[in-house]
């Protein structure tokens, strides 16, 4: 296994008077799909936003290709290469697709090249170039908030629920696209479709009440039910 991008070391979050992460140790491999998995209210939105610097961790250490960026402004993350996907999206409904994914370019231009890999992989962007994103529906809008997050080169994605909602026939397309995102960087994946999660990782965690409670490979946990269910109450067969 390659040596991890993403470090993160005994990591405490608070949020007002709430501990939320309680010691997060956990290490992203670099290159392919790499899932955090728990229960809701676990943590797992916690620790992308601390990663990102939304929310500063009270202490532990966040090392990015060997760099400290635990305390940097997200900004000055985002220039490390690092890109978020929001639950939320993080998209401005009032401007057009065309507008969102200048806003997410650097110096608002376009690699023709790499446009027209992004209209390869969500073809309803092209489509609705330029129209108002709150047109869009509700997965063409993931794919949006998708495709600013690659709009350049990146060398990590943080991406958090991204098939919440969506149809069965949207979700499979995502899968697809993310099989050839992570062709060229790193995706770090929160996701409760467990279909869509073991499709896509190669490595696993899972957290507990602010715990990393298990690490591992995803097929090994995908064949163990017995420790699916400890882990996540469930079994991966019942969300397929």
């Amino acid at each position: 296994m390659s040596a991890p991008i993403l470090k993160l070391d005994d990591v405490y979050t608070d949020i007002a008077q709430y501990h939320v992460l309680h010691g997060v140790s956990m290490d992203v491999p670099e290159g392919g799909v790499h899932v955090l998995l728990g229960r809701n209210g676990a943590g797992k939105t916690t620790t992308l936003r601390t990663i990102m610097g939304l929310w500063q961790a009270r202490q532990g250490a966040i090392t990015f290709r060997g760099k400290t960026i635990a305390g940097l402004h997200t900004s000055d993350i985002a220039r490390h290469g690092i890109a978020y996907v929001p639950e939320n999206m993080g998209i401005f409904g009032g401007l057009t697709v065309e507008e969102n994914m200048r806003l997410a370019s650097t110096d608002g231009q376009f690699d023709p090249d790499r446009l027209k890999w992004i209209y390869m992989l969500f073809p309803a962007l092209e489509t609705f170039w330029t129209k108002s994103a709150w047109s869009l529906s509700g997965g063409q809008k993931q794919m949006l908030a998708i495709a600013r997050a690659i709009i350049e080169k990146r060398d990590l994605i943080l991406i958090d629920e991204p098939t919440k909602g969506l149809a069965p026939a949207i979700i499979h397309n995502m899968i697809s696209a993310f099989r050839e995102v992570a062709q060229e960087t790193t995706i770090l994946l929160v996701e409760q479709n467990f279909l869509f999660a073991k499709s896509l990782g190669q490595t696993v965690a899972v957290i507990d009440d602010g715990h990393i409670v298990h690490t591992g490979s995803m097929a090994a946990l995908v064949e163990d039910q017995e420790l699916q269910t400890r882990l996540l109450s469930l079994s991966l067969d019942s969300h397929q």
